[in-house]
């Protein structure tokens, strides 16, 4: 009998369906010479730190740093204390009994770094020795489930990922365990100051924005516009220079030759700048991306979004959701077509699905060395029937990014004129002569939201225009606004540099916070344990939080650079890194950060009122 182990029991049912196995146990699915068994997701952690013998929380305990670290079933609070899930003891007895009958094990939890650390434990904690295989699928499909079981993985290929996986654990234990106890010790004991190893620069980086903006000093300046005519058509041209003094800029006000001074021809256009520029298409979805536009859309939170999306892979409508990946190989673009033609139905893509059937597609979201465990976020070409409003908009962002990703260039036009009245003025405006991609949601060029003129008319350098208007403008500087769920996702990817270019900003995604799987529960986490809320689409950090800031702003556990280092660290281990290597650096991180929290909490009481922490 072989046995297959999928990460929740709607996934186990599913693969059982398209075996055909039909006899429903108590913990499985048999059938067809096969069994069909699943986990809750983690039902195994690492040990607490009582396990080790670190009991209560006393500083003589830190840094705790087990030699050996041990695994202990899912916890849940009753009435009578924190216990173990008696459900979880249930579904690994069960699995047991499945596995010590096994011939092989099929490992079908999620193909990706938390899946394999799922099963790894489990497989590690009932001390299994069968051989196993691995199940590595991007889509839910009924052919794609049945392509993977014909071409499985040997287990040992995914040896470097559970390195990856249980790194990180241990990581976030040390950090997350010592960090906590130590600033929540030298803080008085009042209350559990939780810090983490990924969630505490998360934070940092929220309040620091607060603050910026909180203590932010507009600074007034002035500028003069005049408003031009030709053969009818009225432009705005701005002062080339901002003005610190009104005055400096009333002198430029009066020396305008506007026409209410009696000049027909008060401006001269000296030069025209005119060029013209491609504007590729989006690269394709991966998780992070679209986590950013479906809260800018819709509003949804990226835990929300998260789940919309597993929905969905689940109803094998599209592929795998966690992927970090924004690219795809070739083999998969073969199949692109075949995709976009099952969209020609689409009541709001239809005529743009029909299109791309008609050209060479776009290639810009195509280059297999870019492809992580697994490519972008695709639709699956299965027919979604119905769906609820938030699983249809998800799903026709997904679509509709493919539609833009394989479609044709923008093409605009960029104007920029100076003019000469008294003064030097500029006026710029972009003009889209094909709009491509743009097309598939017509929305506004991001370009042009600053620019005053929605077009420019055609004029020559040399050439004298009346100035029908002037005006004097009082203007000031505004700070950078606070995070959205979606600007701090982006900012997450690059461990806090703000990096528009999107193929830049990928690059460097290795060395951001967290992973596109774990930054929504980064989120939800803060504010679980009441460090931040959402104000509208805001992220605001509160009094606790910020106190808990004030005092570890300076630390190496709020530094966002160098823990977004961690991530990459990981990833190299994926790649056959030392791990060895690894766990030592995160023991002397440990020690350091340890040291620094236990020092600096003892000023905590003069930054946290008695109400917060007690």
């Amino acid at each position: 009998m072989k046995v297959v182990i999928a990460e929740k029991p709607s996934v186990a049912r599913e693969l059982a369906k398209v075996f055909g196995a039909t006899g429903k146990k108590n913990g499985y699915i048999e059938g067809k010479n096969y069994s069909f068994t699943w986990a809750f997701g983690h039902l195994l952690q690492l040990a607490p730190p009582q396990d080790y013998g670190y009991y209560g929380w006393r500083e003589q305990n830190l840094p705790m740093l087990p030699q050996k670290f041990k695994l202990a079933i899912r916890k849940v609070k009753t009435k009578d204390g924190i216990v173990e899930d008696p459900a979880v003891r249930k579904q690994l007895d069960i699995i047991k009994m499945l596995f010590d009958e096994a011939e092989e094990i099929i490992v079908a939890t999620d193909a990706g770094r938390e899946g394999e650390l799922i099963f790894r434990y489990i497989y590690h904690h009932l001390k299994c020795k069968k051989p196993f295989r691995r199940l590595w699928i991007s889509s839910q499909t009924d052919s794609a489930i049945k392509d993977g079981f014909r071409n499985l993985k040997p287990g040992a290929d995914y040896d470097t990922l559970f390195s990856s996986a249980h790194c990180r654990s241990v990581s976030d234990w040390l950090v997350g365990m010592n960090a906590t106890q130590a600033l929540s010790i030298s803080a008085g004991n009042r209350s559990v100051l939780s810090l983490g190893r990924v969630q505490t620069p998360t934070l940092a980086m929220i309040c620091a924005r607060y603050l910026e903006m909180k203590n932010f000093v507009p600074q007034i300046f002035f500028q003069v516009s005049i408003l031009l005519n030709k053969n009818g058509q009225t432009f705005k041209a701005v002062s080339v220079q901002n003005f610190k003094e009104k005055s400096q800029a009333q002198e430029v006000f009066d020396k305008v030759l506007d026409v209410a001074s009696g000049h027909a021809t008060g401006g001269l256009i000296l030069n025209v700048e005119a060029k013209s520029k491609k504007e590729p298409p989006p690269l394709l979805h991966d998780l992070s991306s679209l986590q950013q536009e479906a809260n800018k859309r819709k509003g949804y939170t990226a835990d929300q979004t998260l789940a919309i999306l597993q929905n969905l892979y689940e109803s094998k409508l599209v592929t795998y959701p966690r992927t970090g990946s924004r690219y795809i190989g070739d083999d998969i673009f073969a199949t692109v077509p075949a995709l976009i033609e099952k969209l020609q139905s689409h009541p709001d893509f239809g005529k743009h699905a029909q299109f791309l059937g008609t050209i060479p597609l776009n290639k810009r979201s195509v280059n297999a060395k870019k492809v992580t465990d697994h490519h972008a976020i695709l639709t699956t070409g299965e027919n979604p029937g119905y769906l609820s409003e938030d699983r249809q908009a998800v799903y026709d962002m997904i679509a509709g990014r493919m539609l833009e990703a394989f479609h044709k260039e923008c093409l605009k036009d960029l104007t920029k004129l100076t003019i000469e009245s008294g003064s030097k003025f500029t006026a710029t405006g972009t003009v889209i002569k094909s709009a491509g991609w743009r097309s598939v949601f017509n929305e506004a060029d991001e370009e042009k939201k600053d620019e005053d003129n929605a077009s420019l008319p055609k004029v020559e350098a040399g050439e004298p225009l009346p100035i029908e208007n002037k005006a004097l403008l009082e203007k000031q500087t505004k700070p950078k606004p606070l995070y959205t769920e979606a600007t701090l996702l982006k900012a997450l990817e690059t461990a806090g540099k703000e990096i528009e270019d999107e193929e830049l900003r990928y690059a460097m995604k290795e060395s951001g916070l967290g992973t596109p799987a774990t930054r929504a529960s980064i989120i939800e986490t803060l504010i679980t344990r009441e460090y931040i809320l959402r104000e509208k689409k805001n992220l605001v950090p509160t009094t606790k939080g910020l106190a808990v800031y004030e005092v570890v702003k300076d630390k190496k556990i709020a530094q966002a650079e160098l823990t977004g280092t961690w991530e990459k660290r990981l990833e190299e281990i994926r790649s056959g890194a030392s791990v060895h290597d690894f766990k030592e650096e995160i023991k002397a991180y440990t020690r350091t950060i340890t040291t620094e929290l236990l020092r600096a909490g003892k000023t905590l009481a003069s930054v946290v009122n008695a109400e917060l922490i007690k």
